[in-house]
C-alpha cells in the first residue's frame, strides 16, 4: 500500500477548492473535511439527516441559557 503524504494531498485539495468553489486558502483551512466534502458534492446519498426545526429550536434555547 502506498503512503499518502499530508502536504501534497492538502495542496491538491486546496487547489481543487480554489478552482471549483472559488475558495481562497483561509476559507479552505477554516473548513472541516466534512464541509469540504459537502461543498464538493461528495456526500450525496451518504449524508446524515439534517436538523429538523424542533431540534434546532432546542439547541438555540440551550445556547441562550448561557
Amino acid at each position: 500500500m502506498s503512503e499518502t503524504r499530508f502536504a501534497p494531498a492538502a495542496l491538491a485539495l486546496c487547489g481543487l477548492a480554489a478552482r471549483t468553489l472559488g475558495w481562497r486558502p483561509p476559507e479552505f483551512w477554516a473548513a472541516t473535511p466534512a464541509e469540504l466534502a459537502a461543498a464538493l458534492g461528495l456526500l450525496a446519498g451518504d449524508a446524515p439527516p439534517g436538523l429538523d426545526r424542533p431540534l434546532l429550536e432546542k439547541l438555540m434555547e440551550h445556547d441562550n441559557e448561557r
